[in-house]
């Protein structure tokens, strides 16, 4: 591996892996056997070891297991997971890992809380310029990681989606795939802590046509707005200027379909595929 490869390499995959070495040693076990133990190769123990891969959940609670290590793995495992994700998203990653509300904006695309693996995997695949399988693979598992944000107990996240119907008629991948996205949206839709909203094309002209928007209300109640285009993220937490786009958001739920008119919209969207 080139060495600025490796400067880019995430802090949590490289200490996840020294923790992982130090258990092995204190188990009396090898790379080799502790790959038989828990059911993965010689070459990915020793990747994982060194900060070069990163361990995926089963992967840490089978050694975990073995180990003896008494959770200390699983510890780590959101912050390995975060690690995957492309290194403009990690802070925002944090602010979603810590908020009570969420609520979104988004014209183009289902939201990636949303998304099925095969809708991710589609996506990914269409980026340009073209990313490595390895690095397609890691932001596929880091976006469905994100997602046990939805079932969150303590505290729960309020969800509100609001997405445009264009979003929902763009065909990724093929029509068996769009369908089955429809339908993990209803079920998603079914949550007692998620509301989606649909904002149909005949609507026109509204208040959410200049871009996408994510607004935030962490644990503290501090109040922020990102906006992510083209992969360039920008976060602001002025209290002035968040305040508009709360103001901007209100408005544009009033005029997207509500909960109820949004399910029977997505259940006749599904029905023509």
């Amino acid at each position: 591996m080139k060495a600025k490869e490796e400067a880019d390499l995430p802090g949590a995959w490289s200490a996840y892996g020294r923790l992982l070495q130090h258990l092995r040693k204190q188990a009396g076990l090898n790379q080799q056997a502790l790959g038989e133990a828990i059911g993965y190769s010689l070459e990915l123990v020793a990747s994982v070891e060194q900060g070069r891969r990163p361990a995926k959940a089963a992967f840490t609670t089978a050694a975990d297991r073995v180990l003896e290590a008494r959770g200390v793995l699983e510890v780590l495992q959101d912050e390995v997971d975060r690690a995957k994700l492309p290194r403009f998203f990690r802070n925002v990653a944090l602010l979603e890992a810590e908020a009570l509300s969420r609520f979104s904006y988004d014209p183009l695309l289902i939201p990636g809380l949303l998304q099925t693996e095969a809708y991710a995997q589609v996506l990914l695949e269409a980026h340009f310029p073209p990313l490595d399988e390895e690095i397609i693979e890691q932001r596929v598992a880091a976006r469905l990681a994100r997602q046990t944000l939805l079932a969150r107990k303590s505290p729960p996240v309020v969800f509100v989606f609001v997405v445009e119907e264009g979003a929902l008629r763009r065909v990724v991948g093929n029509k068996a795939l769009m369908h089955e996205q429809l339908e993990s949206l209803l079920t998603c839709s079914r949550r007692r802590n998620v509301e989606l909203q649909i904002m149909p094309t005949i609507r026109g002209a509204h208040s959410g046509l200049n871009g996408p928007m994510v607004l935030l209300e962490s644990m503290d109640r501090t109040r922020h707005v990102y906006i992510d285009a083209q992969g360039v993220v920008t976060v602001r937490s002025n209290q002035d200027e968040v305040s508009e786009f709360w103001l901007r958001y209100g408005m544009l739920r009033t005029q997207a379909l509500n909960a109820e008119e949004s399910a029977r919209f997505i259940e006749r969207m599904a029905g023509e595929l």
